[in-house]
């Protein structure tokens, strides 16, 4: 139940904002070069080990994945948000974007060479974590990777710390507690990007993306 509710609530959240987000995020990519490199590593990796299809979980209104495209991915995109689909397949009708939970993917066991959640597991509460990283081992192809990105806590003796989020609840992740959970979800750690927050940033927090591979 309390993953229903916010699984619920959540997209209830992202449907009221969903215009709002996407003209504030558009071109988010641009002035983030350590992002861009990330994502560059992960596209390079993913396609060394196969041609195989990418998910971006939580894919918003798709800038994301339409930039796995022109990284030379073949990526869809999947979010909870029916409203951030619909702006997605309108700015970008060439690509597959579906309506879905992390929790409970419509995805066949073993198929994809990557996943990229975004920031996206932020939403979700911290007891039902282990479900959706689960979700994400199952889909992957063995040797298939993960980049996940999240808000850093700041304290290790407190993993989990909720923040004030815009648009929903959300939680930030001492980095090597969701590190463990990964392992013991089967995907191990290969590598790990930390950027400091800046002055300009809204929020002080560390950003880490978390690069992990099916064993």
């Amino acid at each position: 139940m309390v993953e229903h509710d916010a699984l619920s609530a959540t997209r209830e959240a992202y449907d009221a904002a969903a215009s709002t987000y996407a003209q504030l995020f558009r071109d988010a990519l641009r002035d983030r070069p350590l992002d861009r490199a990330i994502l560059s590593v992960f596209a390079e990796v993913v396609s060394a080990s196969g041609d195989r299809e990418v998910a971006d979980l939580g894919c918003g209104p798709g800038d994301v994945t339409a930039y796995l495209e022109e990284l030379g991915l073949t990526a869809f995109g999947v979010d909870a948000s029916p409203a951030m689909i619909e702006l997605a397949r309108q700015a970008y009708p060439g690509l597959r974007f579906d309506v879905g939970s992390m929790a409970a993917l419509n995805i066949a066991d073993g198929v994809l060479g990557g996943v990229l959640s975004r920031w996206s597991i932020i939403h979700t509460p911290p007891q039902e974590l282990p479900v959706v990283l689960t979700e994400f081992h199952r889909v992957l192809a063995p040797g298939g990777h993960l980049l996940v990105g999240f808000s850093a806590s700041e304290d290790p003796s407190h993993p989990t710390q909720v923040f004030d989020h815009a648009v929903a609840p959300a939680y930030r992740w001492w980095p090597d507690h969701l590190a463990a959970l990964l392992r013991e979800a089967g995907l191990v750690e290969v590598a790990r990007m930390v950027r400091e927050p800046q002055p300009t940033d809204r929020r002080q927090f560390q950003e880490v993306q978390l690069l992990a591979r099916k064993a």
